[in-house]
């Protein structure tokens, strides 16, 4: 015999090293980073409802999930490497 969903069951997982918080409810599954509130959701309706609809609500997920984390970005200061500055030299000698 199986259990009603009733409320809300939480549970922790670890994906790729990071921990995440999964999320069941009567309406659906929200899989977020630990700590934070906003996550990945997905409505049970949308689940059962096929596989196109399964896609665009995926999508939509993922556009009101969390952003992801930047990427670093060289100093404005750093020095340019050898294969950049001589493109810019071979730019500039093409323009004269």
């Amino acid at each position: 015999m199986t259990t009603k969903l009733d409320s809300k069951l939480r549970r922790e997982l670890n994906i790729l090293g990071k921990l995440y918080t999964l999320t069941l409810s009567p309406e659906g599954l929200n899989l977020a980073p630990k700590g934070r509130r906003k996550g990945y959701e997905l409505a049970w309706v949308d689940f059962v409802s096929g596989e196109a609809a399964l896609a665009t609500a995926l999508n939509a997920s993922l556009a009101r999930g969390p952003k992801p984390e930047p990427v670093q970005a060289k100093p404005k200061n750093a020095k340019p490497t050898a294969s950049s500055a001589r493109r810019s030299r071979q730019v500039s000698q093409k323009s004269r």
